[in-house]
């Protein structure tokens, strides 16, 4: 009999005080974290916004650099996240087969509806966007991969929470709150869950305005083979082509979409 491999983590993995983290490796990750929010920062931009001192701002950039994880544009002086943040981040996607199995799904929604489809899962209570196939209208919505989203206010973050037992969906609620972005945003929990019951009835979720003013997103809910949402497939765009008349045709096409990548991935419709 093989011996087992080694242990992944130590046995004071779940103790995050400050002795068990490395404060170095802390700060790169921080100033990664901004340099993913923004369009290029100066090394005094990147001190001011972490709260740490230029020099050592340097420091973590330049052997961040050495490993091609940041590069600096010239000129301007702006630090920007480099390819091998790509190159890591592609490791995720290709653990997740449903990103794979997606991509011609998503390029035919894209051209049965003249819209961006956008593939996205659950992170941390919120939608991270993993793909998106853009259209070639020149208004058009955009979540570039590594986008963060409050799930109560997207279309794929109701397409899974409509899907999850509402335990669930109520500890989402309480650990994540429901902020308003505009008038349309649900900000109850009351208003939240019938929602969510209409997008069962359904079988698709309507963003409508409810993040972004002038901007609607139909989604549907991707199934493991257990019969639980995985993932989600939406169809975004401006408020003027997207409209609220155009759900059903728009939503039976993702919900199509959707159900086709849960049988690529061997999944079991909810």
């Amino acid at each position: 009999m093989s011996d087992p491999r080694p242990r992944g983590r130590p046995k004071a993995f779940h103790d995050k005080t400050e002795q068990n983290t490395v404060q170095s490796l802390d700060r790169a990750m921080g100033l990664l974290r901004l340099l993913s929010e923004r369009n290029g920062l100066t090394l005094s931009e990147l001190a001011a916004e972490s709260g740490q001192a230029p020099a050592t701002v340097y420091r973590v950039l330049t052997t961040l650099q050495g490993h091609d994880m940041v590069e600096i544009e010239e000129p301007g002086q702006l630090w920007h996240v480099g390819a091998g943040t790509f190159r890591i981040g592609t490791a995720f996607l290709r653990r997740t087969k449903v990103a794979e199995r997606a991509r011609g799904p998503m390029q035919a929604l894209m051209r049965a509806t003249g819209e961006t489809a956008n593939l996205g899962v659950e992170s941390q209570d919120q939608v991270l966007f993993l793909a998106q196939v853009e259209t070639h209208e020149a208004i058009r919505a955009f979540f570039p991969p590594g986008t963060l989203s409050p799930m109560h206010v997207s279309g794929i973050g109701k397409a899974l929470l409509a899907w999850y037992p509402e335990p669930r969906v109520r500890a989402i609620i309480a650990r994540q709150g429901l902020t308003g972005f505009t008038s349309l945003s649900l900000t109850t929990e009351a208003s939240l869950l019938r929602d969510l019951a209409r997008t069962r009835e359904r079988g698709f979720a309507v963003d409508d305005q409810e993040k972004a003013e002038g901007m609607r997103c139909v989604a549907a809910p991707v199934f493991n083979g257990y019969g639980e949402p995985v993932a989600g497939l939406s169809v975004s765009g401006p408020a003027f082509r997207i409209g609220l008349s155009d759900a059903a045709r728009i939503g039976a096409l993702v919900r199509a979409a959707a159900d086709e990548v849960t049988e690529a991935i061997g999944g079991v419709r909810g």
